[in-house]
C-alpha cells in the first residue's frame, strides 16, 4: 500500500529560499542546456528543445476549477473557481530523441491560459501560467545544486549509451 501524500504547503513569500551560490548554480545550469543544445542541434541539423526533447502528444482543453476544494488546495490559480483553456504535451525527458523501447521518465506540461494575478518582474503582461511534471512521486532532486550535477551527467550522454538511459 503506498503512504498518503503530506498536505501541500501554503504558499507565502517566507516559504522560497534561495542559497549564497544560486547565482553560480543558474550559471552552470544554463551552459549545460546549452551544451546538450549544441550536440542535439549538431546530430539533428537543427535546434530541439535541451530537455524533454521528444512530444510524445500535444492535447487542447478546458481546466476546470471546483468552487470547494479544500483550502489547503485553494490557493494561487485554485483560489478561485473557474475554468480556463490549457495546452498540454507529454514528453520524455533527454535532449536527444530517443526510440520509444527505452524506458526514461515521462513527462507533461500544461499551460494554462486567460490567468490574472502577480507576476514576476518582466512578464507582467501575461496571462498564462505553466506547470511542468514527470511521472515520479516528488522531484529527483531537493533544489537546484543536485539538479545540475545531474543534467552535467545527462549532458555528457546526450547521445550516446541510448540502452542506459
Amino acid at each position: 500500500m503506498s503512504e498518503a501524500l503530506k498536505p501541500p504547503v501554503a504558499f507565502t513569500p517566507n516559504v522560497e529560499t534561495t542559497t549564497e551560490d544560486e547565482s553560480e548554480t543558474s550559471q552552470g545550469l544554463n551552459k549545460a542546456l546549452h551544451d546538450i543544445l549544441e550536440t542535439t542541434s549538431e546530430n539533428y541539423g537543427h535546434a530541439v528543445r535541451s530537455v524533454h526533447a521528444k512530444s510524445h502528444g500535444l492535447l487542447e482543453g478546458t481546466l476546470t476549477i471546483n468552487d470547494n476544494l479544500p483550502a489547503e488546495l485553494a490557493q494561487g490559480v485554485f483560489a478561485k473557481p473557474g475554468e480556463h483553456p490549457v495546452v498540454m504535451r507529454f514528453s520524455t525527458n533527454p535532449g536527444d530523441i530517443l526510440d520509444d523501447s527505452i524506458s526514461v521518465p515521462r513527462g507533461l506540461a500544461f499551460k494554462l491560459l486567460d490567468v490574472a494575478g502577480d507576476r514576476l518582474p518582466g512578464s507582467e503582461s501575461e496571462t498564462t501560467q505553466d506547470f511542468i511534471m514527470i511521472n515520479g512521486p516528488a522531484f529527483a532532486t531537493p533544489n537546484a545544486k543536485p539538479f545540475l550535477a545531474n543534467l552535467k551527467l545527462l549532458a555528457k550522454t546526450t547521445d550516446k549509451a541510448e540502452g542506459a538511459k
